[in-house]
């Protein structure tokens, strides 16, 4: 219990670390505002990175559906703050935002979570899509010319606070007794089933955390961007989370973390390269995955508990 409370204080001082790290190097002048867009962007991609890692790497279900509970929790922040532009309407539109994904991802999973591999796939991708539809045939949602002028309350503290919050959920399912049922779930469901784990139950929690943690970044999204349109959730955003996802590493939230960071940054860079920007990023995702088609982190992680073993394992020696 001891050993547990002094890893948790140690990621706290570095979540801690990190916050007035970025806010002193805004402060200083060395962020603007082009690279604080960087930053903000990265932020909302590990929270959908981390999210579709959470379903595709720990419980082993091919998903293509994170664009839709996105747009939900979008739509759901849009709508409401444009109604009342205040920051508490703005956090109550969150937990709207999150309890209408949960809602929409039980209506999707009950059904889909029985198939698997491709076939998921292609029914997840497929409710997805019937969202963007919904979405785009609403009256209140502006229909396709989507919703402009969103107040923003979403700045970089703020997006930086849910990206500690969601990664400290998901991380903390994953080493509860729930996170290693769907672990064993992922590794073999026969032999999971046997030692009496409810397969479809743990597939199922996966698969909802995942999507309210996209809506957590749809709302992010929303509000800092202050324009939304259906187009902006369509298969091909359900595919970039995924290229984060398997670029990083299945099976590591470390690995989310790290790639939503470098490709942000590269994305970034080649801006002033126009046109050529999307090639020379596709050649980078090849040149990687070519080198490391495990992923930069495998399935490897950053655990303080490990590096305490490793010094006191050090000193054990000397001694």
């Amino acid at each position: 219990m001891k050993a547990n409370l002094k890893y948790n204080i140690c990621w706290l001082i570095l979540m801690v670390a990190g916050f007035y790290l970025m806010n002193a190097l805004i402060l200083v002048g060395v962020i603007d505002s082009f690279l604080e867009n960087m930053v903000v962007t990265i932020g909302i991609n590990i929270i959908l990175a981390v999210g579709l890692n959470l379903v595709i790497g720990f419980a082993g279900q091919f998903s293509l559906g994170h664009a839709g509970f996105m747009a939900v929790g979008a739509y759901a922040t849009a709508i409401i703050i444009s109604k009342t532009p205040t920051a508490g309407a703005f956090y109550a539109s969150i937990i709207v935002g999150v309890v209408v994904a949960i809602i929409a991802a039980l209506i999707v999973g009950i059904p889909t979570l029985r198939l698997r591999g491709d076939y998921l796939a292609i029914a997840t991708m497929g409710a997805a899509e019937i969202i963007r539809i919904i979405i785009n045939n609403l009256k209140i949602t502006n229909g396709p010319s989507g919703m402009f002028n969103i107040p923003q309350f979403a700045t970089w503290p703020v997006v930086y606070t849910m990206v500690c919050i969601t990664t400290i959920i998901i991380v903390n399912f994953i080493h509860s007794r729930g996170g290693r049922a769907a672990l064993a779930v992922r590794e073999d469901e026969i032999a999971a089933e046997s030692m009496g784990i409810n397969i479809f139950k743990w597939k199922l929690a996966a698969f909802v955390l995942g999507a309210a943690t996209a809506a957590v970044a749809g709302s992010m999204q929303a509000s800092y961007l202050q324009t939304i349109a259906p187009n902006n959730f369509n298969i091909m955003e359900s595919i970039a989370i995924l290229i984060i996802v398997v670029l990083g590493g299945v099976g590591s939230i470390t690995g989310s973390f790290v790639a939503a960071t470098i490709l942000g940054v590269v994305d970034a860079a080649l801006q002033s390269f126009g046109a050529l920007r999307m090639v020379i990023y596709a050649l980078v995702l090849i040149l990687i995955m070519i080198f490391k088609p495990s992923g930069i982190m495998g399935s490897r992680e950053l655990s303080f508990k490990r590096l305490f073993s490793r010094k006191n394992k050090k000193v054990g020696a000397k001694s």
